[in-house]
């Protein structure tokens, strides 16, 4: 049984959806800026510091929790379809995480359809990935998380650091991925009288803006489920049973179980889209961070005092 602090998950997107809805034709600031307050869902993580950096040429947050392990660090990519949402809506999730693994978490502000479409982000997303190795960080110290259109990043990037002949990540931590850019059948349909966000018109709208023209839906340098998984790192995914993207989480699964990898995914029965959105104020939100957390930590090894440090840069938001 859902507990009822986690209703107010369902209660915030359905008057985000409402808003919406009334508005008809919305700009883009204005959407971006009511799917920005998902943020108000999640409590102030205490014991968390946060800092600007420039990561590879993009800027993003650092999330430093209190006795943070210095030789390790989670590459965090929001969600949003590629579309909406910043590091500004998910420093308090992020901030959780990062308590919840010891380790700090950057938060990369990648850029968004519709102004630029596919590859741009994933770009963004090597970018940064490198620029923490050319600090110093082992890639067997770093970890890759996402939401939502962040786990497909997190995902795709994986793709292309592989075929790439770079050393993958130790790991990726999926929440709620949203990997199928072609909108197939199945949960997005079968789900879609209990899901309050992710809806079908939303995913064709939001997948159609990051492939733009490059024919990409199906092409598993952008669709993780259509890519070749050997090689992979550990995978920790996590979905609801009754949410729109539910069996994206499952395909992924079963196809990288059957080429060896190792795959943890986690169903919680009766939340909503990226619950874990209700960070310190539902237990199923605060139970899901805390098994993630210990499962990243237990992958990047134990906790050293090198005193490495992600340096402050001005950022550049080209």
């Amino acid at each position: 049984m859902p507990s009822p602090q986690s209703a107010a998950i369902k209660a915030k997107y359905e008057e985000i959806g409402a808003i919406l809805a009334a508005a008809g034709d919305i700009d883009m600031t204005l959407r971006r800026s009511l799917l920005d307050q998902v943020h108000l869902l999640a409590a102030e993580p205490a014991g968390v510091t946060y800092d600007e950096v420039n990561a590879g040429g993009r800027p993003a947050i650092v999330c430093e929790p209190t006795d943070a392990d210095e030789d390790g660090v989670v590459l965090y990519f929001h969600g949003g379809g590629f579309v909406v949402q910043s590091p500004f809506s998910h420093r308090k999730l992020a901030g959780h995480l990062a308590k919840a693994a010891g380790h700090k978490v950057l938060v990369l502000d990648y850029r968004r359809a519709p102004e630029v479409s596919y590859p741009a982000p994933i770009d963004d997303a090597e970018a940064a990935y490198r620029w923490l190795l050319d600090q110093g960080f082992a890639a067997a110290k770093i970890a890759f998380a996402g939401d939502s259109a962040g786990a497909c990043l997190a995902l795709s990037t994986v793709v292309r650091l592989r075929d790439s002949g770079v050393e993958v990540p130790a790991a990726v931590v999926a929440f709620s991925p949203w990997l199928d850019l072609e909108s197939l059948p199945g949960t997005l349909d079968t789900n879609a009288r209990f899901d309050a966000l992710a809806q079908r018109p939303l995913c064709e709208e939001m997948a159609a803006a990051y492939i733009q023209d490059t024919g990409a839906a199906a092409d598993g340098r952008a669709n993780p489920l259509h890519a070749d998984l050997t090689g992979f790192p550990p995978i920790y995914m996590t979905a609801s049973d009754i949410e729109c993207l539910y069996d994206n989480g499952e395909r992924f699964a079963e196809r990288a179980r059957a080429v060896g990898i190792d795959v943890t995914f986690v169903v919680e029965p009766g939340q909503q889209h990226v619950y874990q959105f209700m960070a310190g104020r539902a237990p199923e939100a605060d139970r899901s961070i805390s098994d993630a957390g210990a499962w990243v930590a237990t992958r990047l090894g134990a906790t050293t005092s090198s005193g490495r440090r992600l340096t402050s840069a001005a950022t550049d938001t080209r």
